[in-house]
């Protein structure tokens, strides 16, 4: 038996290279700061906690396997994953030996399991935000353009029935490699030439974004009429692009680090000071960084570690996060949190143009029988 004094091991699974790594590393960094801050402040029931790191390399069957390894080495919680192909290879891992994954990433939601916390935005935390407001401010003509993995198909499909739903319509849905050539990217601005004006919503990811975006702004699109709406283009994205690419462009997500309290202030100063003063932080960041402090109040409930006491003391858990509060909900094992859209500046940062008043209730499985009460319950501001 280990002493009751020896440090508490915790996985975190994310991409150090690889086509989702600009992300990724921003991830690990918020993981490894609130464990940091946690143990600063007396540890996980007095006990240090430490890290246990994998790379998945951007990759679902990298990730698989260094879930078993995390797994079979005594890791029991793991914090980790962005794409919804590496969750979806990862869980089947973490559900056969019992362990518990933080996923800290937007998806496409319609799915549950008892052994993962979702902390990262439902769509109807932030797809339903982003249809509403193109549609209000832009037109109703949609292009979707999308990596060819789960998420994108999945996020469009949503797309698509919320914009007909109320009267738009989608003129094409293409999608590109994971890893794009320039020709394949040109073909999708060509195409998208041809139908405009239309509203595109992209659900590329990673460098694929940088160059899409890129290519954007090179044809000449005119943003005030003709931005790309985006849920997976956050501060890391518009970082790698540079200024002339990201500015006008729309993204919606729970956080951007251009949030004006004084919670979010402390968090964006830390942040800095740990991990540079140009350190780019994102929604996923900030959703990485949360869901480490709510297992930690998951644990203090429990007065234990083990799965089990903290699976049983994660509903209702509750933390004061930079995006504002929030907490579990037992019924999803999905997160409350505070959808907004922000339009991007030069400076490479997120002007919010709107936000909820109060925290939503996640929805992953889109219940609500009438796509326009989604908006309207979002939009009481």
């Amino acid at each position: 038996m280990r002493p009751t004094d020896s440090p508490i091991r915790l996985g975190a699974l994310f991409s150090d290279s690889g086509l989702t790594a600009v992300v990724e590393r921003t991830q690990r960094q918020a993981v490894t700061m609130a464990v940091e801050e946690i143990n600063a402040a007396g540890g996980l029931l007095g006990r240090e906690a430490v890290i246990e790191a994998g790379n998945s390399l951007s990759d679902p069957a990298r990730a698989r396997a260094e879930a078993e390894r995390l797994l079979a080495s005594g890791v029991e919680t793991i914090f980790g994953c962005y794409m919804s192909s590496t969750r979806r290879a990862v869980l089947p891992v973490v559900e056969q030996r019992r362990g518990l994954l933080f996923y800290p990433t937007l998806y496409e939601g319609f799915e549950y399991s008892s052994h993962c916390i979702y902390s990262g935005a439902a769509p109807n935390q932030n797809s339903v935000w982003l249809a509403d407001h193109m549609l209000r401010r832009y037109g109703t003509r949609f292009y979707l353009v999308g990596s060819n993995y789960v998420f994108p198909y999945e996020s469009n499909r949503i797309m698509r029935d919320y914009v007909q739903s109320c009267g738009g319509v989608v003129v094409e849905e293409r999608y590109l490699p994971l890893h794009p050539s320039d020709e394949d990217i040109a073909r999708v601005i060509g195409d998208i030439r041809r139908h405009a004006p239309v509203m595109v919503f992209s659900t590329t990811v990673g460098d694929a974004t940088t160059a899409f975006y890129r290519a954007y702004d090179r044809a000449g699109f005119d943003r005030s009429t003709m931005p790309i709406g985006s849920l997976t283009t956050g501060e890391p994205e518009l970082a790698a692009m540079g200024g002339d690419a990201a500015e006008g462009h729309l993204t919606a997500a729970p956080y951007f680090s251009t949030i004006g309290s004084p919670r979010n202030a402390r968090f964006v100063a830390a942040f800095r000071a740990r991990w540079g003063e140009d350190a780019p932080i994102s929604a996923n960041t900030e959703a990485a960084y949360f869901q480490v402090h709510l297992y930690a109040e998951a644990v203090a409930r429990a007065g234990a570690t083990d799965v089990a006491s903290v699976r049983a003391n994660l509903p209702g858990c509750a933390y004061d996060a930079p995006q504002g509060p929030v907490r579990i909900d037992g019924r999803t094992h999905h997160t409350v949190l505070w959808p907004r859209v922000g339009v991007a500046t030069a400076r490479g940062e997120f002007a919010i143009v709107e936000e909820a008043a109060a925290a939503v209730a996640p929805d992953p499985y889109m219940i609500d029988p009438e796509p326009r009460a989604w908006g309207a319950r979002a939009l009481a501001i």
